[in-house]
């Protein structure tokens, strides 16, 4: 065969590959391109994947069941929330990217857990939160202390917070932590007044 002919094959090969990657997105959500003026919806944390281990700690830790709502910020691939809906409980999780949404969507597919969940692509910090009766975070530290004005406004006494790896600084402490592996899991439970207590 001629050099030609395999360099023509090469080229169809690499467009069908292509077109056939292109077809995983065919329902994932639009990217927001801005024209320089508005900012570009960026994630405030990198994606990283939660460990099996971690997931069942951290839902342990908040003991979610079947009468839960649980809502999962950053929610990345969706692990957390597919992992409670398996609880028993609904689940709601948000993300400001639109890959890890679309993995999310078909692994609770798989799970068959579709009904009990919901994924939403958006900025957690604008997301109504009042239905939640567990809030899980997987982000950093100053998220979640720019995070705790709106927790502590919105969520009812008794929700509890769970999150891994990282905590909330001096500004609350948490209520219990657990150990999952290397990485700390924080539990805190809004207060009556709602308000982080001084300790």
């Amino acid at each position: 065969m001629k050099s030609a002919d395999l360099a023509g094959m090469a080229a169809c090969l690499a467009l069908a590959g292509g077109l056939a990657g292109c077809a995983l997105f065919e329902h994932a959500e639009p990217t927001i391109i801005t024209g320089g003026d508005t900012p570009t919806l960026i994630p405030d944390v990198p994606f990283v994947v939660s460990h099996e281990p971690a997931v069942a700690a951290m839902l342990d830790l908040a003991a979610v069941g079947p009468r839960d709502v649980l809502y999962d910020l950053g929610c990345g691939d969706g692990r957390i929330v597919i992992g409670a809906a398996q609880r028993g409980a609904r689940a709601v999780g948000i993300d400001i990217d639109p890959q890890p949404l679309y993995f999310a969507r078909a692994s609770a597919r798989r799970a068959g857990v579709e009904d009990r969940v919901r994924f939403v692509r958006g900025d957690f910090f604008e997301a109504d939160l009042r239905e939640a009766t567990v809030v899980a975070l997987y982000l950093s530290p100053e998220v979640n202390r720019r995070l705790l004005p709106k927790l502590l406004a919105e969520l009812a006494p008794g929700t509890r917070i769970v999150s891994q790896r990282f905590d909330m600084g001096e500004a609350w402490k948490p209520d219990r932590v657990d150990r999952s592996g290397d990485h700390p899991i924080y539990l805190w439970v809004v207060p009556a007044d709602r308000r982080a207590p001084a300790r």
